[in-house]
């Protein structure tokens, strides 16, 4: 018996859009499933329990329709939840996750035994985000049915480690489904997470460039306008190292001398919507290094058809070197 997630065969591409703080919604989600690969958003991306209650039945309904009008099935949806000491909405917006049996839980800064027990009670599943061994063996641990390496040059909130070398120091003790995250942009670099032995893609600041994102144009063209050498990594925004824009860091007035700062930790702060949409949070903007071969804002249909077609082509090309190197 497989202990990879049974969602993975059902894709039309092995992609999971990832949850993005104030720029994954409903609508991101819902065309992401409708085009075969797992859409996702925060919990907190709406500004209370009751509303973001209201989202999923929005989700839910929506991709019932599509499957009873069109005869297809939709790619499951997933939530992130911040297991955070500091997060006040965690409890409450779990006991709505499992009320609504919601496909997947993405977990984030704590992998905690009794949230994965709440989950698998109904049949759900998580996955976990971790950027080094020492995490990703604690969540093994605690019996997380996926483990989501975020990787060097990731957007939000990334590790520094290299992916050829955490996808193989993980799969030496860990057997079930693996995800990989930092700096997918395209349908080869999906291919590519695949051979090196990701059962998944996970992709974030390519589908902030969406039609469907809640981005505003302004932050989809700093990502156009941006390269690799533009995305700073730094901790003195939340307190945990992430990588943003750093135009859109000097557009606020922070220097060089202030990104060298540590803050506290406080997710239940730093993650509010409502505080977050009328401050410096509005226009400070997370990126990964995949910016760089980002050159667009597509709608996610025409995106995941771009991505299938790179990605055929990236795996025909590495079948004709099984016959070169035969």
């Amino acid at each position: 018996m497989s202990n990879k997630a049974p969602f993975i065969d059902q894709l039309n591409l092995p992609v999971i859009a990832a949850p993005m703080f104030l720029i994954s919604g409903p609508q991101l989600v819902i065309e992401c499933c409708k085009n075969g690969i797992v859409g996702t958003f925060p919990a907190l991306n709406n500004r209370s329990s009751e509303g973001f209650e209201e989202w999923l039945i929005t989700i839910k309904k929506a991709l019932a329709d599509f499957e009873k009008e069109t005869g297809k099935k939709a790619a499951p949806f997933g939530v992130n939840l911040i297991v955070h000491a500091s997060n006040p909405r965690m409890m409450a917006d779990l006991e709505i996750c499992v009320k609504q049996e919601v496909p997947l839980i993405i977990t984030s800064l704590g992998a905690v035994s009794d949230v994965i027990d709440r989950v698998h009670s109904y049949g759900g599943l998580v996955f976990h985000d971790v950027i080094k061994k020492r995490h990703a063996e604690k969540a093994a641990q605690a019996g997380v049915d996926g483990l989501i390496l975020v990787t060097a040059g990731a957007g939000g909130h990334a590790g520094t480690i290299n992916p050829i070398a955490l996808v193989a120091e993980i799969k030496s003790f860990f057997h079930k489904t693996i995800l990989l995250s930092g700096c997918l942009s395209t349908g080869r670099d999906v291919a590519s997470a695949l051979q090196m032995g990701a059962d998944l893609a996970y992709m974030g600041t390519r589908f902030i460039n969406t039609k469907e994102s809640k981005a505003s144009e302004d932050y989809q063209q700093m990502i156009i306008d941006s390269n690799a050498s533009d995305v700073v990594y730094t901790a003195a925004i939340s307190g945990v190292h992430a990588n943003f824009l750093r135009a859109s860091l000097e557009s606020v007035g922070i220097t060089e001398e202030m990104l060298t700062r540590k803050v506290k930790v406080n997710f239940g702060e730093e993650l509010d919507v409502d505080k977050a949409e009328t401050s410096a949070w509005k226009t400070l903007w997370s990126a990964g290094q995949g910016v760089t071969t980002i050159h667009d804002v597509l709608p996610v249909e025409e995106l995941v058809k771009q991505m299938k077609a790179e990605f055929h082509s990236a795996i025909e090309e590495q079948a004709k070197n099984l016959e070169r190197y035969a």
